[in-house]
Parts: C-alpha cells; structure tokens; sequence
C-alpha cells in the first residue's frame, strides 16, 4: 500500500509541475500568438521530449496539435518517473538504486515514446519514409 501511495503521490507532483512549468506557459505563448495572428516562431521553445519525437520519429507537427502534445508528453514522462521511484523504493542498496533506477528510466522512456509514434501513426499524423 506504501509503494502505491508513493507511485500516486510522485505522478500528481510531477505532473502539477508539468503543468505549471512547461504546458500553461506554452498555451499562453499559443494564446498571445493566435490573437495577434502572427505565424508561428519556428524557433519556440521546446521539451526535449518534443525534439526526440521530432528526430526520432519524424511526427508531423503540421497536423498535430501541440498543446495536445504537450499533455501526453507530461503524463507520459509523469508515468515513466512515478514508475522508477516505485521500483527503486524496493531496492535498500544506494549504488543499486542508482543503477537500476538509470536502466528502468531509460527503458521506460525508449517504450513510452515508441508507444506515443505508435498513437499518432495510427491517426495518421507521422510524416512517409522514416518508419
């Protein structure tokens, strides 16, 4: 019951601050941009996540909604931590905690990000010839 509340607890803190970080000042960047009916900067900021998207999987961002994207890439990286603060609460090994921890976050990420180009490719939004 203590590791659920712990997964519960890590997933709602980091996924408030995504939200209070990343995704409310990028839809009011959006906001500002849409009334003034100025073209979109090609150099906004973005999440590193969005980038690997990008070159990874060659998303089609033309067709893609990116508040929307936003959010999945906020509750999937929210998801991957809540669940490696989880497994690692169940190793009582320092060195082991942050062996294991780097493994099942980079394993996490690789999955939950194919998982995400598997989505968007089923609605059609991934660009022809990479995948």
């Amino acid at each position: 019951m203590e590791e659920f509340i712990l997964f519960v607890l890590t997933f709602l803190f980091i996924f408030i601050s995504y939200q209070f970080i990343f995704i409310n000042p990028a839809k009011k960047e959006l906001d500002k941009k849409n009334n003034k009916g100025k073209k979109k900067d090609k150099e906004k900021k973005e999440l590193l996540e969005i980038r690997y998207l990008k070159s990874k999987y060659d998303l089609d961002f033309d067709k893609i909604p990116y508040v929307q994207l936003l959010q999945l890439c906020a509750i999937t990286s929210s998801l991957d931590m809540a669940i490696a603060v989880t497994v690692v609460s169940f190793i009582h090994n320092f060195l082991w905690e942050i062996i294991i921890g780097f493994v099942v976050i980079c394993i996490l990420i690789y999955v939950s990000y194919y998982l995400i180009y598997l989505f968007y490719k089923k609605k059609g939004m991934v660009r022809d010839g990479k995948h």
